[in-house]
């Protein structure tokens, strides 16, 4: 009757193990896709030296895309020969700020937007979620 005990409680331990485990993986896996599915992306340009506003763009922008985590956000510098391409794709040759649809292309330049609002924080961060928002939608 003990041995029946212990097979009974180790085979009860090894399907909580288990069923911890494939939990585990499923939420991976969901996190996994839903970046893989993101709709659109927030890209900032920078110049190999930047200045003071431009480092508070990533910073609000960063702290924007918080509240949408399934959006990714890319720092491309200019300057590096690596990045040439995508520079020219976007016309960028500097400090600029775009919302990107990888699937269809379509790119909206949020620049000026970011350029005017970088010194306030609250209208910064509002506006960049209702353009990502609108984007989005179109």
């Amino acid at each position: 009757m003990k041995s029946k005990n212990i097979f009974l409680s180790f085979a009860t331990l090894m399907m909580l193990l288990f069923t911890a485990c494939n939990s585990e993986a499923q939420n991976t896996k969901q996190t996994n896709n839903a970046t893989t599915e993101a709709k659109i992306e927030v890209i900032q340009f920078h110049s190999e030296h930047r200045c003071m506003t431009c480092n508070k763009i990533e910073a609000l922008a960063k702290e924007t895309l918080k509240t949408y985590p399934n959006i990714p956000f890319s720092l491309v510098n200019v300057d590096d020969k690596r990045n040439e391409k995508k520079a020219a794709q976007f016309e960028a040759t500097g400090t600029a700020l775009f919302l990107y649809n990888p699937k269809t292309g379509k790119k909206k330049d949020l620049t000026d937007f970011a350029f005017m609002n970088a010194g306030n924080k609250e209208e910064f961060i509002e506006g960049l979620k209702k353009e990502i928002d609108l984007f989005l939608k179109s």
